[in-house]
């Protein structure tokens, strides 16, 4: 139940992010969904790594979490302070490489279809921070193409599998 809570505050931070990629939202409106959803994420995060010690999953599960959330907030605090998001733009490589080692990673366990979906989020979640990269870190004339593509990630690998996991339609 925890990865649909997150995953679907994650689907609508990106929405919101994508629609403010597109010019329909100002700075500091984008930067509430994304301190809120950073802090929602980073304390589901401390909760995975600090329940229980001993438990690998859990904590790497809650280390991952803390590459999104700390975007997230980097992203909200950028607005209230002005940033250009070059630096974010380089973690945002970070988290691009690490998310691609992740779905490399998690091929190896195509054995049930959540498994294989899992997988693809981690690829599209790497494809998605690697574009955020190009856009801020090298500043590439690509805003629209990523917010696009923003929107589609809010949808197809946040919003709609977090509803479909509290509903208990999948088993995460």
């Amino acid at each position: 139940m925890i990865l649909g809570l997150t995953l679907l505050y994650v689907g609508a931070a990106l929405f919101i992010n994508g629609i403010w990629l597109l010019g329909k939202i100002s700075n500091q409106e984008v930067s509430i969904i994304n301190v809120l959803v950073g802090l929602l994420s980073f304390i589901i995060a401390m909760h995975l790594i600090f329940k229980d010690p001993s438990n690998s999953i859990e904590i790497s599960a809650g280390a991952f979490t803390l590459l999104f959330s700390i975007t997230y907030l980097w992203v909200g605090a950028n607005q209230w302070l002005k940033s250009d998001g070059k630096g974010l733009g380089w973690f945002c490589l970070f988290v691009s490489i690490t998310a691609a080692v992740i779905g490399v990673h998690s091929i190896s366990s195509y054995a049930e279809s959540f498994k294989l979906w899992n997988t693809a989020n981690w690829f599209a979640w790497s494809l998605l921070w690697l574009c955020f990269f190009y856009l801020l870190a090298l500043v590439k004339p690509i805003q629209r193409l990523v917010a696009t593509y923003t929107i589609f990630c809010a949808i197809f690998t946040g919003w709609i599998p977090g509803v479909m996991i509290l509903l208990g339609v999948i088993s995460a």
